[in-house]
């Protein structure tokens, strides 16, 4: 696979603040890469600054090989960008919306024609092509957001939290469109703070922030990163301080957390942890309703890289 998008060494700051930290990554051609990070962490930042809305200090950011500049307009009519926040005309139709957004880089009327159609069937608005866009769900609107982006095929698309406040109808559909144009041969940047919807697209994911890169590879590649080897679950469960002490002093153990009649239990390493633990619960003649053992998911790595405290 080609580089895509180069990024080297990339700085920015907003004052005193440093929000990109000599940055550097690649995005390979074809791949669905992951941008990952807590609010504040430069994920916005480095989106802007890769499409040249934002200048930054120092660094470089090629794109298909080429510097990439405010005034870089070949470069730009192969790139979509669908935002967070849907922008579209209230008062014209969907098809109209999406031919608008099209007719900025197809000037010929049948192909455009037959890039809004296609782009409508991928999304699956043909049935709403008459609408307004106040007609429309919020999950609809999503869907046309996406369609106004990527209606004129660009080669390389970013997707910021693509899936917010959708049903799981729209959010299925959302993600299965965003794999056939993968499939197609789009190069695709995805943010989002849905942790399920990476491990399902996403051939690469980097995880960043404070403006640098925490850990970088796929998802069971970073899964090996967390500080964590099994999460342990007991429900419908009354647990005494005895028994707590008894796990807090555990080397093996890393968090023990009691919630209601819920108890879980994360181990840092151990080959026979839900045997012990069974084994602690009979041995204080203890009751549960149910009891399961998991591996670490993307969610846990991610905490464990960033940390659990709020963001604003």
């Amino acid at each position: 696979m080609s580089k895509v998008i180069e990024v080297k060494k990339l700085n920015k700051s907003y004052g005193s603040t440093k929000v990109l930290d000599n940055l550097s990554f690649e995005v390979e051609k074809g791949e669905i890469l992951g941008l990952l990070g807590p609010n504040g962490s430069g994920k916005t930042t480095t989106i802007n600054s890769i499409l040249s809305l934002l200048n930054y200090e120092s660094g470089t950011i090629k794109i298909m090989g080429k510097n990439m500049t405010p005034d870089s307009f070949d470069i730009k009519k192969n790139i979509g960008v669908i935002f967070q926040d849907v922008a579209v005309f209230d008062e014209l139709s969907v098809f109209d919306n999406v031919d608008y957004f099209c007719g900025l880089y197809i000037k010929d009327k049948k192909k455009r024609r037959d890039c809004v159609t296609e782009a409508l069937k991928l999304v699956g608005l043909e049935a709403y092509k008459k609408y307004t866009p106040k007609q429309l769900s919020g999950g609809l609107l999503r869907r046309l957001n996406i369609a106004c982006g990527i209606a004129h095929k660009p080669s390389i698309i970013f997707f910021d939290e693509p899936t917010v406040a959708v049903d799981p109808q729209s959010r299925n559909n959302i993600l299965e469109g965003i794999e056939e144009l993968r499939d197609k041969g789009a190069t695709i940047i995805y943010t989002t703070h849905y942790m399920e919807e990476v491990e399902i697209l996403c051939d690469r994911i980097i995880i960043l922030d404070k403006g640098v890169i925490l850990a970088s590879g796929t998802s069971e590649e970073l899964k090996e990163l967390a500080n964590i080897d099994e999460k342990i679950t007991v429900e419908g469960i009354k647990v005494s301080k005895k028994i707590l002490e008894e796990l807090n002093n555990n080397k093996n153990v890393d968090e023990v957390h009691l919630q209601k009649n819920t108890l879980k239990v994360t181990y840092k390493k151990g080959k026979n942890n839900l045997v012990e633990l069974m084994d602690l619960l009979k041995k204080y003649k203890v009751k549960y309703s149910s009891l399961y053992s998991e591996k670490p998911t993307l969610n846990d790595v991610f905490l464990s890289l960033t940390g659990k405290e709020l963001r604003d």
